[in-house]
């Protein structure tokens, strides 16, 4: 498809932001080398992963060119000779999962065009800054005033978002910034409600929002121009960084952390909470605060790139907010992303983990207060504060505004419903996305759980529990079986069973004139008594083998006429005393 035509309808875009996870399966050696064979998955779903083939000069290679970050990452070593040797090979192998594991949690590391590359060639096999310098030449032949002076390479994380220097040609020492972008997967608005949206940010006036130049749309990309600012963002401010030098140079590896002074704290978050607090009383989406969206105009802060809500771009704090179910909306989204955006402003660098469970010392127990409020496990759970509840903080409540600029930013009724609707579907998107999330997280712990090494002595305690009970049960079947076949046997005979130690009674047919019968053929000691006329002993012990062979033996090799006459002496009767 051509970069100018319009995307099919119905066609979902890829989301840069969802995490890439890498897990080497394989290695396999050829003739001069050793390949590794990646399993590469996006997001929580195993139906969306593929594999890919990298030799340990691929790995050197990206390690190279992330060297920018000043980053020291956990590459292993070279190896001249001995590098074939199957002991060398598993240990390489190990080293090099631990350095994937590395770079794809990282949260700049991950985003960046480099590591995508490595992971997913085919996604990312397009050369975005050539296409968006197509699209500007084809913007200055309608607008020959223009003039670009240099590509900004990398200065921003998005990979599908590229910067140019540009300059008036009536004015040549005014320096101006051109950011051109594609939509995203949130794209939302039809191309007429967006080209007319774009156009409309022109006109937006406010003392927090950086003013537009120019900005215009057409079905597959926005292009938006805006004043060049030498002192750069918030984020340059923090980090003391140089506006123009690439993302992963300014924001990996600062050299010196330190937080703003407790006045600067207050005034620019109050700012920013005023500008967010007028987008969502206008039905403006936003979603897309962080520090590199600050620009910095003196001692006032203003919001760049309200464009991005309107392509449908995704936002730079999506895979954290995306793991937690309460942060639903937009204007959720916008609460938590200015937590981490007051976090870096008092502490110089982002949160470890999201939540956090405990805060260094800050300048202010209001500023804690505030972040405890965004960042913690409990406001996770319980969902985020509105804007309104922390501009009453004691923190922002006494922060004084001296700008008198009347805000101006007119939405035709059409367009607001239009931006509604859009809003519901990214918020929908969000959701679902959510959703799989949970489910996936809640799989992985019953599995963890089920696998713990408790658990497994648990269930080999039941299952000994169990084969034993199955023992007991058998024997106890068995037993009743073979009690059952000598009862069937004797309730067939021609004489009732007596004891083996009282005399059988004879016969009414006259015993006298008949010989006793004589004893019957051995058999194996397994099978049931042969003759019915031989009294047996009721209810042997199945359990002793040894035992039930020699009552067999004795029942088969018994003869009446060695009995001798005894006399019964019954004490079954009460004694009275």
């Amino acid at each position: 498809m051509a970069f100018m035509e319009k995307p099919p309808a119905g066609k979902v875009l890829l989301d840069d932001t969802v995490p890439l996870t890498a897990q080497i399966e394989a290695s396999q050696s050829l003739h001069s080398h050793t390949e590794y064979i990646i399993r590469v998955q996006r997001g929580v779903s195993a139906e969306n992963s593929w594999q890919i083939v990298r030799r340990y000069s691929d790995f050197d290679l990206l390690n190279n060119s992330l060297q920018i970050s000043t980053l020291s990452l956990p590459l292993p070593p070279k190896k001249l000779i001995g590098n074939m040797e199957r002991e060398f090979i598993a240990e390489r192998q190990k080293g090099l999962q631990a350095y994937l594991d590395v770079i794809t949690t990282h949260h700049i590391l991950s985003n960046c065009e480099l590591v995508k590359k490595f992971l997913d060639p085919n996604s990312y096999s397009v050369n975005y800054t050539e296409i968006a310098l197509q699209h500007v030449s084809m913007f200055f032949r309608s607008e020959p005033k223009w003039e670009v002076v240099e590509p900004l390479k990398d200065i921003g994380w998005r990979i599908r978002k590229k910067y140019f220097l540009m300059k008036i040609k009536n004015q040549p020492k005014e320096r101006l910034m051109l950011s051109w972008a594609d939509p995203g997967p949130d794209k939302y608005l039809s191309d007429k409600d967006l080209q007319y949206a774009v156009k409309l940010l022109s006109s937006c006036s406010h003392p927090y929002i950086y003013k537009i130049t120019f900005a215009t749309a057409n079905e597959s990309s926005a292009l938006v121009i805006r004043p060049f600012s030498e002192k750069g963002t918030l984020k340059d401010l923090i980090y003391k960084a140089k506006p123009k030098d690439p993302f992963l140079k300014k924001y990996c590896n600062p050299k010196k952390i330190q937080g703003l002074e407790l006045q600067q704290i207050k005034t620019y978050g109050r700012q920013i909470l005023e500008v967010l607090k007028f987008l969502h009383e206008k039905g403006f989406p936003y979603g897309h605060l962080h520090s590199a969206n600050v620009m910095l105009d003196g001692d006032t802060c203003k919001l760049l790139d309200l464009e991005n809500s309107l392509l449908g771009l995704p936002s730079f704090y999506r895979s954290y907010f995306s793991q937690f179910r309460k942060i639903n909306t937009l204007e959720g989204v916008d609460v938590h992303c200015f937590g981490h955006l007051l976090y870096e402003m008092t502490y110089g660098r982002p949160p470890d983990t999201i939540p956090v469970d405990s805060f260094p010392p800050a300048p202010s127990v209001f500023v804690v207060s505030v972040l405890e409020s965004i960042l913690t496990c409990e406001a996770m759970k319980n969902g985020m504060p509105t804007v309104s509840r922390l501009l009453q903080m004691p923190l922002f409540s006494d922060v004084l505004l001296t700008n008198s600029e009347k805000p101006q930013f007119k939405i035709p009724t059409k367009l607001k419903e239009a931006l509604k609707t859009s809003k519901e579907c990214i918020e929908k998107r969000l959701t679902e996305e959510q959703k799989l999330i949970h489910q996936h997280r809640r799989l992985t712990r019953a599995q963890s759980h089920h696998g713990s090494e408790e658990e497994k002595k648990k269930r080999k305690i039941l299952a000994r529990k169990k084969s034993k009970r199955s023992a007991y049960e058998s024997g106890e079947e068995h037993s009743a079986k073979y009690s059952n076949s000598n009862n069937s046997a004797g309730s067939g005979a021609s004489s009732p069973l007596t004891s083996p130690s009282s005399p059988t009674p004879p016969s009414t047919a006259g015993a006298s004139s008949i010989p006793p019968a004589p004893p019957p053929p051995p058999l194996p000691p397994a099978a049931p008594p042969p003759s019915t006329e031989v009294p047996t002993q009721p209810n042997p012990q199945p359990d002793v083998s040894a035992s039930r062979g020699a009552l067999l033996s004795s029942i088969q090799n018994f003869q009446k006429g060695t009995l001798k006459k005894t006399q019964t002496c019954d004490y079954s009767a009460p004694r009275i005393s």
